[in-house]
């Protein structure tokens, strides 16, 4: 009886492979539209995508036109080539504005890409252009069910790109003066950092980084250079404990301000 399943299968597969074979070879675009639907439906995206890229230019101007395209990107979407389909999502809501589905497509367009965000230690491009996605689509659909959804993915996208920094910033300052004085690379690196995401969860990271690396600058500093780099330390200091009086830095910032504020032998 086994034997017998066995074989029944390998014929349904056969025959499966047959019938696609011949819509593949047919010139009836209908016929080939109708069977696209039924892969798609199917979840056969494969053999969908297939016959629907061949039928998407030919259908143009015409009334499945509109529909094609959105299939045909929902069909890359549904096999995880976030990438493609977001191309083919954005190739359909600029021809078609005001289409049927073009809010769905403004948000896949960009929450695909966001399902491919890479790790924080790659490029970052495709995260940058999920980010931009979503930001048009908010700017569409303000009032949209999908918009508090493509909100919170923004703040996750920008606090990956924030971490990013973070990782480069901390890069740097374990670089000490190797090939360069990199500290000064770290403080501007967490300085852009905290303007480009003030919110970021990793503010008091920044912070701390910028304590240590000024520390470390005023250390290696000439003479006449010296009583102003240490102000900026005791500067930064005062700056972070007004933001975070029971930080999880305390002690480690206050000896670098007893340190600091030592040195320093001219008044303001």
């Amino acid at each position: 009886m086994k034997n017998i399943g066995w074989v029944i299968g390998i014929m349904l597969l056969f025959a499966s492979c047959g019938e696609y074979n011949k819509i593949l070879k047919s010139t009836d675009y209908e016929l080939k539209y109708s069977y696209a639907k039924k892969y798609f439906d199917e979840k056969k995206y494969a053999k969908a995508a297939t016959l629907l890229e061949e039928l998407v230019p030919i259908f143009k101007g015409t009334t499945h036109a509109e529909e094609s395209l959105y299939l045909l990107a929902q069909t890359y979407y549904s096999q995880k080539d976030y990438e493609t389909a977001a191309e083919y999502f954005k190739t359909y809501y600029t021809t078609y504005p005001k289409g049927e589905y073009a809010e769905q497509a403004r948000f896949y367009s960009g929450y695909g890409l966001y399902l491919d965000s890479p790790d924080p230690r790659l490029d970052q491009s495709q995260t940058y252009e999920a980010i931009a996605q979503l930001q048009l689509y908010m700017e569409y659909y303000p009032q949209s069910e999908r918009a508090k959804q493509a909100q919170e993915i923004l703040f996750q996208l920008q606090e990956k790109l924030a971490y990013k920094e973070l990782l480069a910033a901390e890069l740097y300052y374990n670089l000490g003066t190797y090939m360069g004085n990199n500290y000064r690379s770290c403080v501007i690196t967490a300085d852009n950092a905290l303007r480009d995401y003030p919110y970021t969860k990793y503010r008091e990271d920044f912070i701390f980084l910028k304590i240590k690396s000024k520390f470390e600058l005023a250390s290696v500093s000439v003479e006449d250079r010296l009583q102003g780099r240490y102000r900026d330390v005791v500067d930064e200091y005062y700056n972070y404990k007004n933001e975070f009086p029971d930080g999880k830095y305390s002690r480690q910032v206050q000896k670098y301000f007893n340190e600091a504020n030592s040195h320093i032998t001219t008044k303001y």
